[in-house]
């Protein structure tokens, strides 16, 4: 049994044994010689594309909102917890995870703590994904404007065959001071006796057409590893998966064929042996923006801005502050 600690529900669910083959710790693997990958952030001059418009094309392509919400990221800490795999390798899974958070400035739980990024490995990925849907609807649906995907994705979660498969809440909360700014249906404050104890009330520091206070922040995300389907990854490949798309807000249907990025390591695992600069400079740059454009195409520009500074960093750290761009 697998019991999952979802949405202030305990959600208990029937897991298939564990598989024959377990998947195993593997050493961090090299660089691969001799192959010709896909685009490297470095490499970008060669395009003659300018790097801005290479970065602001894999924003595009990667990159998938709430529909009508800007981009969410955590916001302060993560927990992470791993269930039905082994414990060394559910340990190297939570423990890769929780490094790529702090090193993008997020606090990490201590163990013990309730996860609120939860990876669950099954041998039936679908079927897993259907009965914690079809009896917890509220913990992956909870009602509220844009706070996750829809119901077309979620069927999609369910249905479609992946590897790995993932879902995320978010909420909007006001950045000053962290309190929600959405109401949650049935949900309510002080006595619920009045109209206002169902909507959240919001100080506005400065008005303004431009800017706004309100942002999104992942609350939860649930990840699904079909072991079988994975078997050809290193667990170290495995884990920078679920680290990028559990710390950011994936398109799982997303082309990324023109970039080296650890999103391609289910179609070319000797090309993709962990997590690259692109998705470094991808989540580095999420975590640094502001996000306080109340136009959402402003808001992606000025991801582009943080990824390329979060760039130029990367670059002088490995070759020196005096690097051509």
């Amino acid at each position: 049994m697998i019991e999952l600690l979802m949405a202030g529900v305990l959600v208990t669910t029937a897991a298939p044994p564990p598989p024959d083959q377990e998947l195993q710790v593997a050493p961090a693997p090299q660089d691969p010689a001799g192959r010709a990958p896909s685009v490297e952030l470095e490499d970008v001059v060669v395009t003659g594309r300018s790097l801005d418009t290479v970065i602001n094309n894999f924003v595009r392509n990667v990159a998938e909102p709430n529909r009508g919400r800007g981009l969410a990221r955590w916001d302060r800490s993560v927990c992470v917890g791993v269930a039905n795999l082994t414990g060394e390798t559910a340990e190297y899974i939570a423990d890769r995870v929780s490094t790529v958070a702090a090193d993008i400035g997020l606090e990490v739980g201590r163990p013990g703590c309730s996860p609120n990024i939860l990876v669950v490995a099954t041998g039936d990925g679908g079927a897993l994904a259907h009965d914690l849907v079809e009896e917890h609807r509220r913990a992956f649906r909870k009602g509220g404007s844009g706070m996750d995907r829809g119901g077309a994705a979620l069927r999609d979660f369910i249905a479609t065959d992946r590897p790995v498969r993932w879902w995320q809440m978010s909420v909007p909360v006001d950045s000053q001071s962290g309190n929600l700014a959405g109401r949650i249906p049935g949900e309510c404050s002080g006595s619920c006796a009045e109209v206002w104890d169902y909507a959240p009330q919001i100080t506005v520091f400065a008005a303004s057409r431009i800017r706004t206070q309100i942002v999104d922040d992942i609350v939860r995300a649930v990840v699904i590893v079909d072991v079988d389907d994975v078997a050809q990854l290193s667990v170290l490949q495995l884990a920078d998966y679920i680290a990028f798309v559990s710390l950011a807000q994936i398109d799982p249907d997303a082309d990324t064929s023109g970039y080296a990025t650890i999103l391609n390591v289910f179609d070319d695992p000797d090309g993709s042996p962990y997590l690259t600069d692109w998705d470094r400079a991808y989540l580095g740059g999420l975590y640094a923006a502001q996000r306080n454009r109340s136009n959402m195409r402003a808001g992606r520009a000025e991801i582009t801005s943080a990824i390329h500074r979060e760039h130029r960093a990367l670059r002088a750290a490995r070759t020196g502050p005096d690097a051509d761009e």
